[in-house]
């Protein structure tokens, strides 16, 4: 599979299914021989139990994973970071980890916290920041359901400006009803100028590790060969 080593997988919003087109493109590689590493910067809401890693794990299989900077409430990183009375480690260390993980995985991949532009450090630092101090590409991942074009349109924008690599978007929670407006989107998703990698089925993380890891290959069904 001819896949960069550090992919960041950024979404256009938070809650768009992130973790689990992480999980899943996890579950691929490592079924094809690759080892994997997943690395998260930044993991709030831990007082509510939220491990983003915890959950890779627990579907994608044996791969490492780990997380830089956890934070105690659901809130933007430097938000919570504030609220617990840390400071936040600068982009450049999170960039300086990944580089240690990529020299001992075939693939590292990096989940961001909400957006592609949200904070992960207290001096302004962002995905976008950390894509420009590595080697590595994007995976856009978006919403099907209204508001996801423009969203899109503009995510892919910013990485476009800032010189980034983009794999593709991927479709993070498809319905199992979908509508009119969910068909016409994923239309217009697969006719951008970046390609469309697939979809997730809205409830991928209910089933067992064992039906998702099988799942995966099929919900990316067009990830680069």
């Amino acid at each position: 599979m001819n896949l960069p080593g550090i992919i960041l997988v950024t979404g256009t919003d938070t809650c768009v299914g992130k973790t689990i087109t992480t999980a899943a493109l996890a579950a691929v590689l490592h079924g094809t021989g690759r080892s994997v590493a997943v690395y998260k910067p930044c993991q709030s809401g831990a007082a509510a139990g939220d491990s983003d890693t915890a959950e890779i794990i627990r579907l994608a299989g044996a791969v490492t994973a780990e997380t830089g900077v956890v934070l105690q409430q659901p809130l933007a990183p430097a938000a919570a970071a504030a609220v617990d009375g840390i400071q936040l480690p600068p982009v450049a260390a999170h960039a300086e980890r990944i580089r240690e993980l990529a020299g001992s995985h075939h693939h590292v991949l990096v989940e961001g916290a909400g957006g592609l532009l949200v904070d992960l450090d207290s001096d302004g630092g962002t995905l976008a920041d950390l894509g420009s101090l590595l080697a590595a590409a994007f995976m856009v991942v978006v919403r099907p359901g209204l508001g996801t074009l423009n969203h899109t349109a503009l995510t892919l924008e910013a990485l476009e400006a800032r010189g980034q690599q983009v794999l593709g978007v991927v479709l993070g929670s498809w319905p199992g009803n979908p509508e009119l407006v969910h068909h016409s989107n994923r239309q217009v998703l697969g006719s951008l100028p970046v390609p469309f990698l697939g979809a997730l089925p809205e409830q991928a993380s209910e089933l067992s590790p064992a039906a998702f890891r099988a799942g995966a290959a099929a919900w990316l069904i067009d990830l680069p060969a």
